[in-house]
């Protein structure tokens, strides 16, 4: 009897696969959910010149009638992001694959490596984000996301801004003691959509309790290294998703008997203009 055209029998590699696609499906995921449309392949190296502002007030006191002396603003470039490759690898012995079997020897060490690998980006995101430029404030979370949109409304006044906030989750709980909102999730990441004047409130605790950071979606950037098209990726069999952010390689060695899954990843979330993004302090209401 002929054997089945399709059959799957590269059991590995369907596996890491599904792995693959799950991490990037995630991270576009969040892209969308945030609305970054600037995404550009680059070449590892490459960096996005970030932006920040600097002004020089003449405080000298003026004279009724005198000319007003000059100010001095420039815009200067701040520390460039750089894309790096996120690499991780792990070896499963022979024993521990027979012992525990695929799915756990396997599958889900590779989706806890994929895990720290994702840990990695987000820290990239964050540190980012709380080079604030800016600082506002306002009275409870409703009060100080509102600051924020009119804050960001104000500095990207040509663009009728979307707004994207980023929020701790504590003070996101304080506010639903007395509202319903949906959480979604998307790349570890809850999110909120609509919430309080932003189109997009990520919820994190890499944020501050009792401090929020307001930017613009057009503020965003995102860069990555193509691994789908280039040669390295060829050549070293790389398995990856349609967006081509992420890698898997799955071998196994003859002289340990060993499984080894490794992972390279590529992406940097930046904000263009540091001056773009608002630190809006959450305040507590004042009770009688």
């Amino acid at each position: 009897m002929a054997k089945p055209e399709k059959l799957t029998e590269k059991l590995g590699t369907a596996n890491a696969i599904v792995v693959t696609n799950k991490f990037g499906d995630s991270l576009k995921g969040l892209l969308d959910a945030l609305g970054v449309h600037r995404q550009f392949p680059m070449r590892v190296g490459d960096r996005i010149q970030v932006y920040k502002t600097v002004a020089t007030i003449d405080g000298a006191p003026v004279e009724k009638g005198d000319i007003i002396p000059l100010s001095e603003v420039k815009v200067e470039p701040a520390e460039a992001k750089e894309l790096t490759y996120q690499k991780a690898r792990k070896a499963v012995a022979f024993e521990d694959v027979q012992k525990y079997g695929i799915e756990r020897a396997i599958t889900m060490t590779d989706a806890a490596l994929i895990k720290e690998v994702q840990k990695k980006i987000k820290a990239d995101i964050f540190t980012n984000i709380k080079a604030a430029q800016k600082t506002a404030e306002g009275v409870g979370l409703q009060g100080a996301l509102a600051q924020g949109w009119g804050n960001v409304q104000t500095i990207f006044e040509d663009d009728g801004a979307e707004v994207v906030a980023f929020v701790n989750p504590l003070d996101v709980a304080d506010y639903l003691g007395n509202a319903s909102v949906t959480m979604q999730k998307e790349f570890g990441l809850n999110y909120l959509t609509n919430f309080l004047g932003a189109d997009v409130a990520i919820v994190t605790p890499q944020v501050e309790k009792g401090v929020a950071y307001v930017t613009a979606v057009e503020n965003l950037i995102f860069g990555y290294a193509d691994l789908q098209n280039g040669e390295a990726a060829r050549e070293f069999n790389l398995i990856t998703d349609e967006t081509g952010i992420v890698g898997i390689r799955r071998e196994q060695t003859g002289d340990r008997l060993t499984s080894e899954t490794t992972v390279v990843a590529s992406g940097v979330l930046t904000a263009e203009r540091l001056d773009g993004i608002v630190k809006v302090t959450i305040k507590a209401a004042v009770t009688a």
